[in-house]
C-alpha cells in the first residue's frame, strides 16, 4: 500500500514537539494508532513503526515528548529528561492528550477505532491516557514503564491490552508484566503478554556506529543504560504480536492486511 508521511509541529510541556504522521493512500476513513516512543526519543525506528502501520492500513501518529531531541548515546541526559516526567502523571497525561487531539483532528481518522502503541516511557504515556478514560480499542506496550498496578484504575475501561518484554529485561521485568496484567484481569480487561526469551531492554534497537550506520552484533557501541541489548528475533516477533492484536481488533471492519 502506498503511504504518505509528514511532520507535525505542536507545543506541549513547554517544548516545541515534532510528531511523525504516516497515512495510507486514499481518503479513508482509517482506524488510527497513536505511538509513544521510548526514552531515547522519536528516532528512525519509531518513525518506521508508523510507516509500517500505514502500509497495513492504519493512520499512525508517532508523538514527540522530547522537543525534537534524541538521546541515544547520552543516557544521563535521557534520564534527566525522562525520570522527572515519569514521576508526574499530569505531565504525561497532558503530553499524551496533546498528541491524541492532533490524531483525532486528522482527516480520515475514525474516532471510534483508535489504538495505542508505546515503548518504554512512551508506553507509560499511552497507559496514562487509557487510565484517564481515552477509549482505545487496543493498547500494545513494549517494555513499558508501568503505573501502579491498581485494579480500580482500570475498572470500567475497555480494550484489549498487549504487554511485551524480554525475559532478561531488568527495567521492565516479566514479574512486573504479570503483576500489572493481574490488575487488569481483576478489573475485567482482556489482556495478554509476550515474554521473549533471552531478550533485554529495548531489544528492537539495532546497534549503530556513531555515524548512524548499522553495527554488527547485539552490543551497542555507544553508551546506554544497563540492561539494553539487541535481539533480532524478539524484535520481529514483538512487532508481529502488535500487528496481530491490531488485526484481531480491526480487520472485521475492513482493514487491509499486507
Amino acid at each position: 500500500m502506498t503511504i504518505s508521511t509528514r511532520d507535525i509541529a505542536y507545543q506541549v510541556d513547554g517544548l516545541g514537539m515534532v510528531a511523525h504522521l504516516a497515512r495510507p493512500s486514499g481518503q479513508g476513513p482509517w482506524p488510527a494508532v497513536l505511538i509513544g516512543h521510548d526514552g531515547v526519543g522519536l528516532d528512525a525506528y519509531q518513525r518506521s513503526r508508523a510507516d509500517d502501520l500505514a502500509a497495513h492500513g492504519y493512520l499512525a501518529l508517532a508523538m514527540d515528548y522530547h522537543g525534537g531531541q534524541t538521546y541515544f548515546g547520552r543516557p544521563d541526559a535521557m534520564l534527566a529528561r525522562t525520570m522527572p516526567l515519569l514521576g508526574d502523571e499530569k505531565r504525561m497525561q497532558a503530553i499524551g492528550r496533546a498528541a491524541f487531539d492532533i490524531l483525532l483532528a486528522e482527516p480520515g481518522v475514525e474516532p471510534d477505532r483508535i489504538a495505542a502503541l508505546g515503548y518504554g516511557a512512551g508506553g507509560r504515556i499511552v497507559l496514562e491516557l487509557a487510565r484517564t478514560g481515552v477509549p482505545f480499542k487496543a493498547i500494545a506496550v513494549v517494555h513499558p514503564a508501568f503505573p501502579p498496578a491498581n485494579a480500580h484504575d482500570w475498572t470500567g475501561k475497555t480494550g484489549t491490552v498487549l504487554l511485551c518484554t524480554g525475559s532478561e529485561d531488568p527495567i521492565c521485568t516479566p514479574e512486573q508484566v504479570l503483576t500489572f496484567g493481574r490488575a487488569l484481569q481483576e478489573a475485567g480487561l482482556d489482556w495478554r503478554a509476550t515474554i521473549h526469551g533471552g531478550a533485554k531492554h529495548a531489544f528492537w534497537a539495532r546497534p549503530t556506529h556513531p555515524d548512524g550506520s548499522p553495527a554488527e552484533g547485539a552490543t551497542h557501541a555507544e553508551a546506554t543504560v544497563p540492561g539494553v541489548g539487541y535481539h533480532p528475533e524478539a524484535a520481529v516477533r514483538a512487532w508481529q504480536a502488535v500487528l496481530d492484536l491490531l488485526d484481531e481488533t480491526f480487520t472485521s471492519s475492513g482493514v487491509e492486511r499486507a
